[in-house]
């Protein structure tokens, strides 16, 4: 089975995209406090749950036994939705369900379509495989939408154009919807969008959504948003198609419950979402299509060190943690999953293409400390750099680097005449010399001080102990 993603074309370079956004200071400012506001809003709830952690336990515990046995759990989940009306396809990669969602909709001579946010539809580039064969579709989501109108991917799994400031949208949105470009009001911006928008639900005739959980024991999808978007789309045209992942199954509804209280906290910082939606049939005299897609997942699940990943709820709590995505921008990974979460997903798919994603980490743990499932995502990260050396998908300068560093580090004695002369070096060389193309940690920094005196001679002086002892 081949499995891809949609994203960029050739390899990505992290670094080099992350420069773009840098460049622009106060977005940047802009989304590191933003993001981090989210994190504390995420903490301050999560303290006032005394069984916080007993339910994070709970859900990786159901989303470990469902991956470990979801052949049963999918086959009971589809026939249940079979036997309520639901009409089951089964998609084995991204092609496949472009090509399901296509006949869908061409069979009944659809040409609009209005869809609410689906990370996997973004995955499979649904929107402009649609587009190409004459389908005119409508992201719903506020978000999705000012991407949708930029022509640029989300950046986030939650909040889609989070790297954007005010002034963007409205720029965005005056060039593509007629709003005044000079009023960066956010109740007038989300006036404007909501004007424009509404009458694409009177006249579409067909809506999607993704799928938050899917319940195996009757065959229910469960959408949760905080705009109604899902709502309208889902209800207002005479055909839902609804797009899921194999891993969104869960066992049973009393086992939403654990998820619910987890997901909008640890995602905005919010107790709930405004909307949370359950499709279990068709409304009458509509019809009710549920795609359901592998696209690498079952490859995954056979993965031995990776297939964790699987437990996510794409809640996003890892990317508003984590300072490198906070710093960088979610256009930067190349791909529709940035950050930690995709760093540990995307080389899944393409480890050459993805292969500088594991290192836009500090590996500081604080993406698996916050993840409500208990995703080992910095320790997934260390093994994928493992990966990439292994299959020599480092660049050429970095495999350099490590390879001098290892021998430097294997010889204490080598180790310390080296950092003797470093210094001096450090301390007369001009500036040329030091931030060079081959120096890639100075690209973005300022090399430290040298300091007076190594731990080294300190202990030494201190301890009073001798070099040769202190090996």
């Amino acid at each position: 089975m081949s499995a891809t993603i949609h994203g960029k074309p050739g390899k990505v370079d992290h670094a080099k995209a992350a420069g773009k956004f840098i460049a622009r200071e106060d977005h940047i400012a802009f989304h590191d406090k933003r993001l981090w506001d989210i994190r504390q809003k995420r903490d301050t709830l999560m303290h006032g749950i005394p069984e916080w952690e007993q339910l994070r336990a709970a859900a990786s515990a159901l989303k470990e036994h469902t991956l470990s046995n979801l052949s049963q759990y999918l086959a009971q989940f589809a026939e249940q939705a079979e036997a309520h009306g639901v009409k089951v396809h089964w998609a084995a990669d991204a092609k496949e369900h472009n090509e399901i969602v296509h006949k869908i909709l061409s069979d009944r001579k659809v040409t609009t379509l209005v869809k609410s946010k689906s990370m996997l539809t973004e995955e499979c580039g649904m929107r402009p495989y649609l587009e190409e064969r004459g389908i005119d579709i409508m992201e719903t989501d506020l978000g999705e939408r000012i991407q949708q109108l930029d022509h640029e991917d989300p950046s986030h799994i939650v909040m889609p154009a989070v790297h954007k400031l005010r002034t963007d949208v409205a720029e965005v949105f005056a060039k593509t919807i007629g709003s005044d470009p000079n009023n960066s009001d956010i109740p007038y911006l989300a006036e404007s969008q909501r004007q424009n928008t509404r009458p694409y639900f009177l006249r579409a005739e067909a809506g999607m959504t993704g799928c938050n959980f899917a319940v195996a024991e009757t065959g229910t999808v469960v959408v949760c948003t905080n705009e109604g978007n899902a709502d309208l789309s889902a209800n207002v045209p005479p055909l839902h198609i609804v797009s899921m992942g194999i891993e969104k199954l869960i066992p049973r509804t009393r086992d939403l419950g654990v998820f619910i209280r987890l997901l909008s906290r640890s995602a905005l910082g919010s107790p709930i979402t405004q909307y949370t939606s359950h499709f279990r049939a068709p409304r009458e005299g509509a019809e009710l299509h549920y795609v359901i897609v592998d696209n690498g997942r079952s490859d995954r699940l056979a993965m031995g060190d990776f297939w964790h990943s699987l437990k996510c709820i794409r809640c996003g709590a890892c990317m508003n943690t984590c300072p490198v995505y906070r710093r960088s921008g979610g256009l930067s990974y190349g791909s529709t999953y940035a950050g930690p979460i995709g760093a540990i997903i995307n080389p899944t798919y393409d480890l050459k293409k993805f292969s500088a994603l594991p290192y836009a980490s500090t590996l500081n743990g604080s993406c698996s400390n916050v993840c409500p499932v208990k995703i080992d995502i910095h320790e997934q990260l260390y093994k994928w750099r493992q990966v990439v050396a292994t299959h020599h998908e480092l660049p050429f300068v970095k495999q350099k680097a490590l390879q001098v560093a290892g021998r430097l580090l294997a010889s204490p004695k080598l180790y310390r005449t080296t950092v003797k002369s470093m210094s001096t070096a450090l301390e007369r060389l001009p500036n040329f010399m030091l931030y060079n193309p081959l120096n890639i940690w100075g690209r973005h920094r300022d090399l430290p001080d040298v300091p007076k005196q190594t731990f080294h001679e300190w202990y030494a002086t201190h301890r009073g102990a001798k070099s040769e002892d202190v090996e």
